[in-house]
């Protein structure tokens, strides 16, 4: 997939990936990927300043925990305000793809729910 597509989205997905539970930032890639299909195939380099800039909001917490051969691996928990902040670019994500849609002819405008 295109990554100048992504990039206004990353954050979005991110928080999707993690609202199935805690996950260190290669399980993370991997949800994504998965769950696209195979779609979005993000390198590590792009998802470990997304995880810092949605923790730094305070829309991720994070703690060490020890990993296969004794390494340490930081895991990463969506927080109440990460839900909140999901749940509502979740739903402008929807009515944005709505609105696309309907340029392409796919949903009928008469059906659409007005924009607030």
């Amino acid at each position: 997939m295109e990554g100048e597509i992504l990039k206004g989205h990353l954050d979005m997905i991110v928080l999707a990936a993690l609202a199935a539970g805690p996950a260190h930032g290669y399980g993370i890639i991997q949800e994504i990927r998965r769950r696209s299909g195979g779609a979005f195939d993000l390198p590590e380099g792009t998802i470990y300043p997304v995880l810092h800039r949605l923790e730094e909001a305070g829309f991720l917490s994070s703690r060490w925990t020890d990993g296969t051969a004794g390494r340490k691996r930081r895991v990463y928990s969506l927080t109440r305000k990460g839900s909140r902040a999901l749940a509502d670019r979740s739903a402008l994500w929807s009515r944005f793809a709505d609105a696309i849609n309907g340029f392409l002819g796919k949903i009928d405008h008469a059906a659409a729910k007005p924009s607030r």
